[in-house]
């Protein structure tokens, strides 16, 4: 009869042991969907100002949507325009019916993709200077448009700033001759959130 030497058992047990870990880990790595590189809000907060020697105007949305995939670099932003608040109600109205005509135009929506995905790591907590590049829709009028940013990693969640121009006659925004004087032709936008992932 044949003995078993015990400290080869134990040997091939633990390489045995080491392989099906592995095994198992890359079984895992495999099915991580597709959703967990995406990062998504519903709280997304989109500024706006139009400051002339007459007058300013401010406006501050916070519940706009926005989703990233790590992967691709591909984003979307969509805010409904009735959602801005002003400080003059009266200011609310004027943008609403007079100049967005929100009700045939309800949202503003934003369709692109990092330019330099390659030059951020999502795995590794930090902030990076980004450009994103696009289509902006506004008031029914599509636009191509690069605006630069910054991403930032930690704690498991991203966040994005970004500050640009928007000209009100690129989106065919009619401003009345009455309070043209009182209204920027270039309207100052901030938009920032902090995208969490997808579940």
């Amino acid at each position: 009869m044949t003995k078993t030497n015990p400290l080869l058992t134990i040997s091939l047990s633990t390489r045995h042991m080491k392989k099906l870990i592995l095994f198992a880990a890359a079984l895992c790595a495999l099915a991580i969907p597709a959703s967990a590189q995406k990062f998504f809000t519903r709280d997304a907060k989109v500024q706006f100002n139009s400051d002339t020697p007459m007058e300013k105007i401010e406006a501050v949305n916070k519940s706009g949507t926005a989703i990233i995939d790590t992967q691709t670099g591909k984003m979307e932003w969509k805010v409904l325009i009735k959602n801005f608040i002003f400080e003059k109600a009266l200011m609310q109205e004027h943008f609403n019916e007079n100049y967005m005509e929100s009700s045939k135009f309800p949202n503003a929506t934003f369709k692109g993709a990092l330019t330099d995905l390659s030059s951020v790591n999502f795995g590794k907590d930090g902030t990076y200077k980004v450009k994103t590049k696009g289509t902006m829709e506004i008031h029914g009028v599509k636009k191509e448009i690069e605006v630069p940013g910054t991403l930032t990693i930690g704690g498991g969640a991203i966040t994005i700033k970004s500050d640009f121009t928007v000209a009100c006659a690129d989106y065919n925004i009619q401003i009345p001759g009455v309070v043209r004087e009182k209204i920027a032709k270039e309207i100052n936008v901030k938009v920032e959130a902090k995208l969490n992932p997808m579940k």
